[in-house]
C-alpha cells in the first residue's frame, strides 16, 4: 500500500504531473489519478476508445474539448444524446451565454431565455436551428426517395457535420470518419423538428435500427475496448450495453455526480456492470465522483498525451 501524500504545491507542474501526483491524496483525487492511468492503458494497448456523454456536457464548454478530441482523432467512437448534436450545431454559429444558477426563471421565460444550470440559451438559437434543419431534412428526404433507404442516425449526423463550423465536434467527427451514434434521435429540439417536417412528408423516416449493425461490427472487430463515460442516460447504457457482444469492456472510466442507491444507470458503478457482462471481470475500471466539467477538463490531458 502507498502512503497518503498530498500535492507539493511549492513546484510548478504540468497537468500530467498533477494527475500522477493526486492519486496518492485519497478520496476522489485518488480516483482521478487512477482514471488518468486507465486512459493511458487504453491508448497503450490500442483499444477502441468510446467517448460517451450527455447533452449537458455539450451545453458547457466541454463541447470545445470534444471538438479538439474529434479533430485530433483521440477516440474512435462517440455515443451521445441528440441534444449534444443540436447544441453543437447551434454553438458553431451562435454562442450560449453564462448566467447563474439562482436567476429568476419566470423572468427568463418572459424574455425568451432558457436556462441549463448557469448556462443561458435564448429562443432565437432554436429558431436558427429550425432554419438549418428543415432544408436539411428535405435534402435527406430527397436522398431517401432516390435510394429507397432511410438514413441511419450516424449517417444523418455525419451529413449534418458538413453544415457546422470548424469549432464543432460533429464537423471534425464527420471529417475524420469518427461515427457518432445517437439511439434517441427523436429527443430534444431535433426530435421536434422531425415532427414538424413529417407533418407534410409522412414517408420521411430515420432508421434507428441500422446503426446497431454498424456499432456491433466495431465492437466485435476490436481486440480491446475502452470507454470514457460522462454522466448516465442512454449514452452510458448504449456504450456499455453493446459491449456485452464481446463479454464486456476491457477498460472503463465513469464520471458521475449520481449515487447508486436508486439503481439508476447514472449512479451504477463499474462493478455492477460486471454482473451484466458489460465490463469484463478482470477489466480496469474506476468511477470518479464529481462534475465532469472539472474532471474531464483534466482527464482530457491524459487522453491527449
Amino acid at each position: 500500500m502507498d502512503n497518503i501524500k498530498g500535492l507539493d504545491i511549492s513546484k510548478d507542474i504540468t497537468v500530467g504531473e498533477f494527475l500522477n501526483s493526486v492519486k496518492h491524496t485519497g478520496f476522489q483525487a485518488t480516483n482521478l489519478g487512477k482514471a488518468a492511468e486507465i486512459i493511458e492503458k487504453m491508448k497503450r494497448d490500442k483499444a477502441t476508445i468510446f467517448l460517451a456523454f450527455t447533452s449537458n456536457m455539450a451545453s458547457s464548454g466541454l463541447r470545445d474539448v470534444f471538438s479538439y478530441i474529434a479533430k485530433n482523432k483521440l477516440v474512435d467512437v462517440i455515443i451521445t444524446s441528440i441534444g449534444s448534436v443540436e447544441e453543437d450545431l447551434i454553438k458553431s454559429q451562435k454562442p450560449f451565454l453564462l448566467g447563474s444558477f439562482d436567476m429568476d426563471d419566470a423572468e427568463l421565460h418572459k424574455k425568451g431565455i432558457n436556462r441549463i444550470g448557469n448556462i443561458l440559451v435564448p429562443n432565437d438559437r432554436y429558431e436558427h436551428l429550425e432554419k438549418i434543419l428543415q432544408p436539411f431534412f428535405k435534402k435527406i428526404h430527397d436522398q431517401q426517395k432516390k435510394t429507397g433507404k432511410m438514413v441511419s442516425p450516424s449517417g444523418l449526423i455525419s451529413e449534418l457535420g458538413a453544415l457546422a463550423h470548424e469549432d464543432s465536434f460533429i464537423y471534425w467527427a464527420a471529417k475524420n470518419k469518427i461515427p457518432i451514434f445517437c439511439p434517441a434521435v427523436t429527443d430534444g429540439a431535433f426530435g421536434l423538428q422531425t415532427f414538424f417536417y413529417k407533418q407534410d412528408h409522412k414517408d420521411f423516416g430515420i432508421d434507428v435500427t441500422a446503426d446497431m449493425q454498424r456499432l456491433a461490427e466495431i465492437v466485435l472487430q476490436s481486440k480491446k475496448t475502452g470507454a470514457i463515460i460522462l454522466g448516465g442516460g442512454v449514452a452510458k447504457h448504449h456504450t456499455i450495453g453493446v459491449n456485452i457482444l464481446r463479454d464486456g469492456l476491457d477498460y472503463a472510466v465513469y464520471v458521475t455526480t449520481a449515487g447508486e442507491g436508486d439503481g439508476s444507470v447514472a449512479g451504477a458503478r463499474p462493478r455492477e456492470a460486471k454482473s451484466w457482462s458489460k465490463l469484463k471481470e478482470e477489466s480496469h475500471s474506476v468511477c470518479v465522483e464529481g462534475d465532469a466539467t472539472i474532471i474531464f477538463s483534466l482527464l482530457a490531458f491524459a487522453l491527449r498525451n
